[in-house]
């Protein structure tokens, strides 16, 4: 018979395994997502750009390299602060692209460092003539929220990547992706973009870790149950 002093305890013990099972799966679902992206990259990179003029395209080519064809506007730049490329602190650039059908993306135009120095901008000016230029489209993350900015001035310093805040500061609608300029075109500053490596065999780890946990949780508490009913 079990002793009532234990009840408690066991209870304690089997939401414990519980959770940690529940951890395990978790990561087991992580790790599908991770292979899920790395599949559409690869099924990406096996495609040469396209030009791309409609909207509703763009949309469904994340991880794609296109063309697009259009004009920069010169006038509403964002530095988007924060970054750390190659171990230097700095902001990434990036200025709006109106295309010829009238609707507009950011585009990531490349990494500049601050060099210690965060009082002076480097010449961000960009043509506004027509352009066409190769970019690799990826979603914009927001994954980190800050204290919005209600400065009215550009080159407007932002944190964040909220595709409905900065389109209310443009005062146009963006479309929700992202451009990264590609490294061959011009009007780009340092563009070394890194490829997904998926922390697939990470999750599995993680998962394998909370499965051992689980299974060493349930020997010991197996063993205390079978030492509790024999007293």
């Amino acid at each position: 018979m079990i002793k009532r002093t234990f009840v408690l305890p066991g209870l304690l013990i089997v939401l414990t395994i519980v959770g940690l099972l529940l951890l395990g799966f978790w990561q087991l679902e992580r790790a599908d997502e991770k292979r899920a992206i790395e599949h559409a990259i690869v099924l990406a990179s096996l495609n040469s750009a396209q030009l791309v003029t409609q909207t509703d395209t763009l949309i469904q080519k994340e991880y794609y390299q296109v063309l697009l064809e259009g004009r920069y506007d010169n006038d509403k730049q964002f530095i988007y602060d924060n970054q750390i490329v190659n171990g230097n602190a700095g902001y990434y650039v990036l200025t709006p692209f109106i295309l010829d059908n009238k609707t507009v993306i950011l585009v990531n135009r490349g990494f500049v460092p601050w060099y210690g120095s965060r009082e002076k901008l480097v010449d961000i000016a960009v043509s506004e003539a027509k352009v066409s230029i190769q970019v690799r489209l990826i979603k914009p993350k927001e994954r980190i929220k800050f204290k919005q900015n209600n400065s009215t001035t550009f080159p407007m310093l932002i944190q964040s990547l909220n595709i409905e805040r900065l389109s209310h500061l443009l005062d146009y609608q963006l479309i929700a992706m992202l451009a990264q300029l590609d490294v061959k075109s011009d009007n780009g500053f340092y563009r070394q973009w890194q490829p997904f490596y998926g922390s697939v065999d990470k999750h599995l780890g993680y998962a394998l870790q909370w499965f051992l946990m689980a299974f060493i949780l349930s020997f010991i508490a197996i063993r205390l149950w079978i030492k509790n009913t024999k007293n």
